[in-house]
């Protein structure tokens, strides 16, 4: 009995979800150092014809999506493994950056992927302070220190500069999408690195994704019925568990709705 499952596939599986980089003082997002070691493990498999990724992240921190990706194609090239990612209900922004360290990525027809660009948004509270008396004072070594000060007039100079950092990030995202998915790209009339995001079934359309499906079907399609998909996840802290459990903490609560803004940029 023993020989006989030993001889069945294994297709290690990881899933990534949630907002990339920081999201709160109770909940870590997505980041490398969090996930290293589970995807480390994943692609420690020996004879897995390949790992699976599930991704589930309307994005985040730019780096954390760039170390996350360069980890999984450096891993998927040591262990010479192949990669398939299939998305649920997001992949996009950095979620979609990450999916393309996929050799496929999947999706469900109703998934939301792409959005292809860089944001930052804030708020100017210029007025307010002045309709209620408060006087901003501010000190700095270095005339740029105050760069984007919410509680001061926006400068121009700030904007330009903000502007071109967002262009470099912008372009280094442009290129992880072209060198990964490459002829699969499909010439149109819709600009794909305009930052708008689509269904699973326009993505397949325009080349973001190589097909519809989710993680059970397609490995079984790909590797057969008896495969073992072997799930690897991060097993979660005590204090994580009890944080999680508790309805009484205001930060946590405050960063519940925090991250909940953000997804719901998605219709979620």
């Amino acid at each position: 009995m023993f020989s006989f499952l030993k001889k069945k596939k294994i297709v290690p599986h990881i899933k990534l979800s949630g907002i990339i980089g920081n999201v709160g003082k109770f909940k870590q997002g997505l980041d490398l150092s969090s996930q290293e070691e589970i995807i480390s493990k994943a692609f420690l498999v020996k004879k897995a014809p390949c790992v699976a990724i599930t991704i589930n992240s309307p994005g985040g921190s730019p780096v954390q999506s760039h170390l996350i990706y360069d980890f999984i194609k450096q891993q998927a090239k040591k262990n010479k493994k192949k990669v398939i990612v299939f998305a649920e209900d997001v992949a996009a922004s950095g979620g979609y950056l990450i999916a393309c360290a996929g050799d496929e990525i999947f999706a469900n027809s109703s998934s939301i992927i792409g959005s292809i660009g860089v944001i930052y948004s804030s708020f100017g509270f210029t007025e307010l302070i002045k309709k209620i008396g408060v006087e901003r004072r501010i000190y700095t070594a270095g005339k740029n220190k105050s760069t984007l000060d919410p509680f001061q007039e926006e400068k121009k100079e700030d904007i330009e500069r903000l502007k071109s950092i967002q262009l470099d990030l912008h372009k280094n995202f442009i290129d992880v999408v072209e060198k990964s998915r490459g002829s699969k790209l499909k010439k149109s009339e819709i600009e794909l690195f305009s930052g708008e995001f689509w269904s699973g079934t326009k993505a397949m359309d325009l080349g973001l994704i190589d097909g519809i499906g989710n993680a059970n079907q397609i490995l079984r399609e790909k590797f057969g019925e008896d495969i073992v998909i072997k799930r690897f996840e991060k097993a979660k802290s005590w204090l994580s568990r009890k944080l999680s459990s508790s309805t009484e903490n205001v930060d946590q609560f405050a960063n519940i709705l925090d991250e909940k803004s953000v997804w719901q940029k998605y219709g979620l």
